[in-house]
């Protein structure tokens, strides 16, 4: 299907995309414990946010994208966490899986950008490359796979020696859906939601235009035929820390909506063992929440201080960053990851048995912020040695 670049759509405003962001994230909470028991969002839900178009926002210019600033796509992540983290979470995927494809020779462009389905991908590097005339071969499982089970086209990682490289490097090697294996073995604590499976691939033929050359780009090379869209801004900013951005805003909007649990069910809360006490009027409840304001407050904060850089990275060009400054970013996503997981255990606990009984918000939403915190690009003992490690001069985490 070739790509019309002659289409002309109106361009939703920042209003009309946190309105379609905040109704994705209203269905997804009407489908919340169903999700939770099926490991994975009803198929509505996932054409609720195909329809609002969100996983075309980031694209090229050429291929339907908006150019979107980096503080109005964090706002949409995070106003879909303040009603299901899973929808938050597939819907940043969908986002952030479009921008690879723009570093491929224009003939995979046209083809995954014009075939209208949605991209998922693994980097961990764990498949299995051999050579097979200009092409190469790929074998392997990988787990984890956000948004497999709605995805035409997945992205998965190696590290080979590539025919025209000198030393093995990190990739991406792309193959259609009907070419793996869906294993279907999401049964995870939290963000069941995603439907997070595997995929197995068995000697799968992948073309040398179907390579995203993951190293050449972090150390900041453009598209292999050429900057066709200079101002592209995923070409002006270093690729790894954009493409991690999202994360924190998915756990601040979940801990944000779980602060607001803790002071509605302390308003109504009747101590019994306490006198038949009302908690609200308790000082350590009212400390608490206090508490959880102002984390809530200094997170975001901490949140748009990596926006506001990755802005100035753009507006100046830059793809690369000083290992001290890169190392920065993965600490922030560390540290939010961190303290938002205390806060939501800290809620748990402070709210009592009733905030413990499967499938109700509160119980749902602590479980998805702890998992979503277990991924590896926010994880906090790797963020704060590496951010440590660089401040003294040295190298800090290879890739993150």
């Amino acid at each position: 299907m070739a790509v019309n670049l002659l289409e002309v759509k109106k361009t939703p405003n920042k209003e009309e995309l946190l309105m379609m962001a905040k109704e994705v994230g209203l269905l997804a909470e009407k489908y919340a414990l169903k999700a939770d028991q099926d490991s994975k969002l009803p198929d509505e839900v996932i054409e609720k946010i195909k329809a609002a178009g969100f996983h075309k926002l980031l694209r090229p210019k050429e291929y339907g994208g908006q150019d979107l600033d980096y503080f109005t796509f964090g706002e949409i992540i995070r106003t879909i966490a303040n009603h299901s983290i899973a929808a938050a979470w597939l819907s940043y995927f969908f986002v952030i899986h479009e921008t690879w494809v723009a570093f491929l020779p224009k003939e995979s462009r046209d083809e995954l950008y014009g075939h209208g389905g949605l991209m998922a991908d693994v980097f961990a590097p764990v498949g299995k490359v051999t050579e097979d005339g200009e092409g190469y071969r790929l074998s392997g499982q990988w787990n984890f796979c956000s948004g497999v089970l709605w995805s035409d086209w997945i992205g998965l990682g190696a590290i080979t020696k590539l025919k025209d490289g000198t030393e093995p490097e990190y990739c991406l090697f792309i193959l259609n859906k009907e070419e793996a294996e869906i294993v279907h073995n999401w049964d995870a604590m939290g963000l069941r939601g995603s439907g997070s499976n595997a995929v197995k691939v068995d000697d799968v033929y992948i073309p040398p235009n179907r390579i995203f050359h993951a190293t050449r780009v972090i150390n900041g090379a453009g598209p292999v035929d050429g900057n066709f869209e200079p101002d592209y801004q995923i070409f002006n900013v270093p690729y790894i820390p954009w493409f991690l951005m999202g994360f924190q805003f998915i756990q601040i909007g979940g801990i944000e909506r779980l602060i607001d649990i803790f002071q509605e069910k302390t308003e109504n809360r009747i101590r019994i063992f306490n006198n038949n006490s009302n908690e609200k009027e308790a000082a350590s409840s009212q400390r608490v929440l206090a508490e959880l304001k102002l984390q809530l407050s200094a997170l975001k904060g901490l949140a748009n201080d990596y926006v506001e850089r990755l802005t100035y990275y753009q507006q100046n060009r830059i793809r690369t960053l000083d290992e001290e400054e890169r190392e920065r970013l993965f600490g922030i996503r560390g540290h939010i990851s961190k303290t938002t997981s205390e806060m939501a255990l800290r809620i748990l606990l402070t709210l009592g048995g009733n905030s413990v009984f499967k499938g109700q918000p509160t119980e749902l939403f602590v479980r998805d912020i702890m998992t979503a915190a277990s991924h590896p690009t926010h994880h906090y003992e790797d963020a704060m040695a590496s951010y440590g490690k660089s401040i003294f001069g040295f190298k800090g985490n290879p890739i993150w």
